[in-house]
């Protein structure tokens, strides 16, 4: 069937017409359906060609088909398909991750970016003996009642404590949920110091994206990401990295990396895996200590750490572990963004494209930096509609959440410069009609 005709189709049994609700389109007015995908492009049912700049929402990595991911996963398969047990390449793994990310004294695996933040929090929560966990306006945790609020509702007031009120992002959460939560503009000292030196005392823990892809592309100031470690580190209150997103993303240590600073705990999913579904909690040996089974604080899971999963991401491990890898990497990013940035002059479209490695976001009618939500919900919505609809029209796909903030888009490893140069007359023939 052509796209129009399965979105008939798909709308008989899935919502929306598909199994995922972030899969709608919200320009397209349906999902993109793909036929298949290689390297930096996928086709669509159509027949279309696109260079893929969505890239599973930053989990295709390494791109689609990876050889060396797709070889994984048929040893995998042809082990056979274990469910719910361990085996030598689960430890292989654990190495890997340890070797890379500053924090991985110990390692528990997830499913996906929310179960790992969910399981985050209650290790941190089993450790401290608190209730609350305190996090940044803008920042997203995952689809969770523990977290998920203030990251695409409108901007809050900010009280006399620093905080602002918790707002769900999504219905169904019961008030209560919002009690235990502590909601803080993010790249700001003051408000951060008032607000724990009101609730400091019931804080389990801190929970922050160093680097909020989810906003586009808005980097802690190093500084305030310090005060935070150090607050922290004097009140005995855990903190949290959720590296769902940023792991990996400019460096094998990813943020932590990045800033030289270290949590007690951090989140990774998305590029673990280079595209399978697998991620992970990582810590510093006290705090992982409460888990189970050697202590009382659960987490587990029956599809946790899938040999195929498992086995897809120790190639991907493998892979970004390279000599050159990431020289090659911020290379590409350098070019891109570099290029995106002429291009906006070039045409006298106000805006600007902030990008850490992989991944980037693009902020219409703004010229200064982005460093917040409250500035990020200011941009221009009109112009980011019409850029994205110009660009997919062209054959660069972009995803869109219709959410307050620009969202992330990137590349993967498999993206060569002819690509990037390719992108960038795309996105300069987009700007140009607007």
């Amino acid at each position: 069937m052509k796209g129009e005709q399965l979105y008939v189709s798909a709308q008989k049994h899935y919502v929306g017409g598909g199994g995922a609700g972030g899969r709608y389109h919200p320009l397209l007015r349906r999902p993109l359906y793909l036929a298949r995908g290689k390297g930096s492009r996928f086709w669509d049912v159509d027949g279309k060609e696109y260079i893929d700049f969505f890239t599973g929402s930053g989990a295709n990595f390494l791109g689609h088909d990876h050889p060396a991911v797709a070889a994984a996963i048929r040893k995998a398969l042809e082990i056979g398909v274990i469910c719910n047990g361990e085996t030598e390449f689960h430890s292989q793994l654990a190495d890997l991750i340890a070797d890379a990310v500053p924090c991985a004294e110990k390692i528990r695996l997830a499913n996906s970016g929310t179960e790992a933040t969910l399981g985050a929090i209650r290790i941190a929560r089993g450790f401290a003996k608190k209730p609350k966990v305190l996090k940044f306006e803008g920042h997203f945790h995952g689809m969770h009642e523990l977290i998920w609020y203030n990251c695409a509702t409108a901007p809050g007031a900010v009280r006399s404590d620093g905080t602002i009120a918790p707002l769900p992002d999504t219905d169904g959460m019961p008030a209560v949920f919002g009690d235990l939560v502590v909601v803080v503009p993010f790249n700001d000292p003051d408000a951060f110091t008032r607000a724990v030196a009101a609730h400091g005392q019931d804080l389990a823990a801190v929970i922050v994206e160093p680097i909020s892809y989810n906003q586009g592309c808005i980097p802690a100031d190093p500084e305030f990401l310090r005060l935070v470690r150090d607050t922290c580190t004097r009140l005995g209150i855990v903190l949290i990295f959720d590296e769902v997103l940023s792991g990996f993303r400019m460096g094998r240590g990813g943020a932590q990396e990045y800033f030289g600073i270290t949590p007690d705990l951090c989140t990774l999913a998305k590029a673990l895996g280079g595209g399978v579904p697998i991620a992970a909690v990582c810590g510093k040996d006290e705090v992982m200590s409460v888990l189970n089974p050697t202590g009382p604080t659960v987490m587990s899971g029956t599809y946790t750490g899938h040999l195929t999963a498992v086995m897809g991401a120790i190639a991907c491990q493998t892979e970004i572990a390279k000599p050159g890898f990431y020289e090659r990497l911020n290379g590409l990013a350098d070019r891109l963004y570099r290029g995106i940035g002429e291009a906006l002059k070039a045409t006298g479209v106000p805006g600007r494209v902030q990008g850490i490695g992989a991944r980037f976001g693009i902020y219409f009618g703004v010229t200064d930096p982005v460093t917040n939500y409250r500035e990020a919900v200011q941009t221009d919505r009109e112009m980011e509609v019409k850029f994205i609809l110009g660009c997919v029209r062209r054959g660069l796909y972009l995803h869109d959440y219709a959410h307050r903030a620009p969202m992330h888009h990137g590349f993967s490893a498999q993206h060569t410069e002819r690509d990037i140069d390719e992108a960038v007359n795309i996105v300069e023939d987009a700007l140009r009609e607007l």
